[in-house]
């Protein structure tokens, strides 16, 4: 399903149209109705005040919304890779056979999961997610019959460790999941236009540069909101540096 939210630049380029042309009709209308005196004009600056920090406060909002989202993919993204370090460690309690087929696996899984951070098309998101369930449907074969056949509370170690790696993936993609919700961006979107009707309804024949101004600030925070917000689209994302590191003193032992 196509989601606009996930291109920072479309959202960009649309609310800067959007929001101009507000302004536009806002000039328009002045021009075509009957010029306020100065008691409605006192009015107008009143609920032009008013309106504009209403949408300082929804923008500060919404911004603290998209940063905590942030914070916790990368702190999901940490857990993730010690969880799967810790599991690859206590590999060493099976038996030689099945702890080298479990780091087999965990090396593949880490593998997928760095591309899963990386990814950013459709169809190869969707091949990514296909094989990492496949890896974690194998790698909880791989724990569970061993512990089994020996149920030990050694074994049962390794396979809490394993339970930690399917968890910690399931953790994470549920925090890309949540996603500031769609109310507020629409709440957002119709007080950023009712501001710039406003202002080009109180322009007194300022230049059109002058009226620029609040568009481009405005889309410039909707463009910044939506790419934070964005887990695969947009310029600031999660980079797996923990899931890396990991990989890559897993390969050099």
């Amino acid at each position: 399903m196509f989601n606009p939210l996930d291109y920072p630049f479309l959202v960009l380029v649309v609310s800067l149209c959007m929001l101009w042309v507000s302004a536009s009709i806002g000039v328009w209308l002045r021009k075509r109705t009957q010029k306020p005196g100065e008691e409605r004009h006192q009015d107008l600056e009143i609920i032009l005040g008013a309106t504009l920090t209403l949408l300082g406060l929804i923008i500060g909002f919404t911004f603290s919304m998209a940063v905590s989202r942030y914070d916790q993919r990368k702190n999901y993204e940490e857990q993730e890779a010690n969880a799967i370090g810790t599991e690859y460690a206590r590999a060493d309690l099976f038996p030689p056979g099945d702890a080298g087929k479990v780091r087999a696996l965990l090396k593949s899984y880490l593998e997928q999961r760095i591309i899963g951070y990386k990814v950013r098309d459709r169809r190869r998101i969707q091949q990514t997610n296909a094989e990492i369930a496949r890896l974690q449907g194998e790698m909880w074969t791989a724990v569970v019959a061993p512990a089994t056949a020996q149920p030990t509370q050694v074994a049962a170690l390794v396979v809490s460790g394993m339970n930690d790696v399917l968890n910690s993936q399931g953790y994470t993609q549920a925090a890309w999941w949540n996603r500031i919700p769609t109310a507020a961006w629409v709440l957002l979107i119709l007080i950023s236009v009712f501001c710039n009707l406003l202002i080009g309804y109180d322009a007194h024949g300022r230049s059109a540069f002058l009226l620029l101004i609040l568009p481009i600030a405005l889309s410039i925070s909707l463009f910044l909101i939506a790419d934070i917000d964005s887990p695969h689209g947009g310029v600031i994302r999660v980079k797996p540096q923990n899931l890396e590191s990991l990989a890559d003193s897993l390969h050099s032992q």
